[in-house]
């Protein structure tokens, strides 16, 4: 019957054995190779990406932004329109009046 190895005399056992510290043959060429085969990044994907990221966003403040015009009252518009006709409808000869 064979002997059972506790788990610490296992990790004993592991730890005796020698450090084996050499690398396969090409080891570096083979990683190499792999890097090359990669497709290179474009920059125009990475900004794709963000722009699709943030219509979420964006669709959300529209929807915040709607809700906040639609809830005020038509009423608090009617002064920044008297003061938008007068200033827009003012004659230019008023504006540019140097005789005084």
């Amino acid at each position: 019957m064979k002997k059972r190895i506790t788990p610490e005399e296992f990790v004993k056992l592991a730890r005796e054995l020698p450090n084996d510290e050499r690398v396969s043959y090409a080891f570096e060429k083979r990683v190499m190779a792999h890097i090359a085969s990669r497709p290179a990044a474009d920059a125009l994907i990475f900004w794709t990406q963000a722009l699709w990221r943030a219509v979420v966003p964006c669709v959300g403040i529209m929807i915040v932004a709607a809700a906040v015009s639609f809830s005020h009252p038509s009423d608090v518009a009617s002064d920044s329109e008297i003061d938008l006709d007068n200033a827009v409808l003012t004659l230019p000869e008023a504006a540019f009046d140097l005789s005084a």
